[in-house]
């Protein structure tokens, strides 16, 4: 995909396909760089994403059909969907119904084998469950508790510190502060007469006098109340160390281990009641399945009706494409007690090209000729009900002439009214048809290949026509041309 002598290929993509989810003002980018060192770097609309998300965004907007380059006709896990697409709302509204019964299925199914093995099984776990819950209520936790001995623990071993401070402080208060006020209480009693700021600054400093002796009775109380205990101190440790190894079992903090322990409790409690559970679960299970069933069996009489329908659609078609003696067939399979996402139908599309063949699956269709008339009926027969706006025929023509290629034209326009189409093709018949041509050449240049792509207008789309259909531009060819062209509307 690289260039000889290069080191990168870069492909870039603008489509515009209304109120998709994706879109920019109508459009979205697309773009891919592959590199030679195997790298790849994919985005949609700027967002960067992997290979195989940006494959899986694009089989949603362009579908290549070629001879053998079928992304969903070949994939037999999609007919169901196009047959459902085929058969409209009035199975979508009991797809969705079925959906939602289904999703609670699962979930009960899911339940149910969630039920620990064996009795074995069962016994060791619950015997785990036992002994974590013991552990944890025997610990005795409480929410704040381990903030309240971190304190605890600072105090006990900052002792001789403590001690040491409030003594100074005593000392300091006992021997100093409480003198020298009481002194400067006796020097403003002798001269508060003299002025009422003087009483004032009196009664103040008896307060203060008051006030400090409160203090010293609070510190003398301190440093006689504490005592330093080592057993004190390691009981503190070790419960400190017990919450320790209790995070790192079961939860970052002590709320999270409370909470942990109060889930093990009702696991032992579903545990040892499980018989009971698993029976209720198996009876929930019975009732969708009956409900699932019914909704189900209706799903395929629709699809049975459909199916036929659609096949009756894409036989026409072949015997349109001159494949008269070829019967396309829609397979439809109840599988009684097998559900799945879609119901209990599998379908799987089958074709029978000559009377008295057996039909096969497509992806067994070995004549390229073949295969493109098939999927182009069967992709006329769908083309009002798939979601898919661009499709891509990539020279579908290859092995047929004549009529059948006027007949595929006729198809192809028939799809692009509800179709973005592109089409590659050597069949003049076919080019006719198209809106719009295009002509991609290549040409030397400095040792070097080029292709180019250029749109042609009218005359170009002509005269080109007229050279593929008999190789030279005789006024024969280009006459023949101009009539293959008249069911054209002019271009825009």
């Amino acid at each position: 995909m690289i260039r000889h002598g290069e080191d990168i290929s870069f492909v870039e993509l603008c489509l515009n396909i209304p109120d998709h989810k994706e879109n920019i003002d109508g459009n979205i980018i697309v773009s891919r760089e592959i590199y030679s060192n195997g790298r790849n770097l994919c985005k949609i609309n700027g967002r960067m994403v992997t290979v195989n998300e940006l494959k899986e965004f694009m089989r949603k907007i362009i579908d290549i059909h070629g001879q053998h380059d079928n992304q969903t006709l070949m994939d037999v896990s999609e007919h169901i969907q196009l047959l459902d697409a085929f058969c409209g709302n009035k199975l979508q509204i009991l797809k969705e119904k079925y959906e939602e019964l289904y999703n609670k299925y699962q979930e009960t199914k899911r339940l149910i084998r969630e039920n620990y093995g064996d009795e074995k099984e069962k016994q060791r776990k619950l015997d785990l469950l036992k002994y974590q819950e013991n552990e944890i209520k025997n610990s005795k936790l409480k929410p704040s508790e381990e903030e309240e001995l971190e304190i605890k623990k600072q105090k006990a071993t900052n002792t001789q510190k403590i001690l040491q401070c409030i003594e100074n402080t005593n000392n300091q208060i006992e021997g100093h502060a409480i003198d020298a006020i009481s002194n400067a209480i006796k020097a403003m009693e002798k001269i508060e007469e003299f002025d009422l700021n003087y009483a004032k600054i009196l009664s103040e400093l008896k307060n203060a006098y008051y006030d400090l002796q409160e203090t010293g009775r609070d510190i003398a109380n301190a440093y006689e109340s504490f005592s330093y205990d080592e057993i004190n101190l390691e009981e503190i440790e070790n419960r400190l160390d017990l919450i320790y190894s209790l995070k790192r079992k079961y939860g970052n903090t002590i709320e999270e281990i409370i909470n942990y322990g109060k889930s093990v409790e009702e696991e032992i409690k579903k545990i040892e009641n499980l018989d009971e559970y698993v029976l209720k679960l198996k009876q929930k299970q019975n009732q969708l399945e009956e409900e699932m069933r019914k909704i189900a069996l209706q799903m395929h009489n629709i699809r049975e009706n459909e199916g036929k329908n659609l096949a009756n659609r894409t036989n026409q078609g072949l015997k349109e494409l001159e494949m008269k003696n070829a019967n396309f067939t829609v397979n439809i399979t109840l599988e009684e007690g097998k559900f799945q996402k879609n119901g209990l139908d599998s379908v799987e599309f089958l074709i029978s090209t000559n009377i008295g063949e057996e039909s096969k699956s497509l992806v067994k269709i070995a004549s390229g000729g073949e295969m493109s008339r098939i999927m182009l009926a069967i992709k006329t027969a769908l083309a009002e009900v798939d979601k898919v706006p661009v499709l891509v025929f990539d020279e579908i023509d290859t092995g047929i002439s004549g009529i059948v290629a006027n007949r595929v034209a006729e198809k192809l326009k028939k799809i692009a009214k509800c179709h973005q189409v592109l089409c590659v093709t050597h069949l003049a018949s076919i080019a006719a048809k198209g809106t719009y041509n295009y002509y991609i050449g290549k040409q030397v240049v400095e040792n070097t290949t080029k292709t180019e792509i250029k749109r042609l207008n009218e005359e170009e789309t002509i005269q080109e026509i007229a050279r593929i259909a008999s190789g030279i531009l005789s006024e024969v060819a280009i006459k023949h041309a101009r009539e293959l062209r008249k069911s054209i509307s002019p271009m825009p």
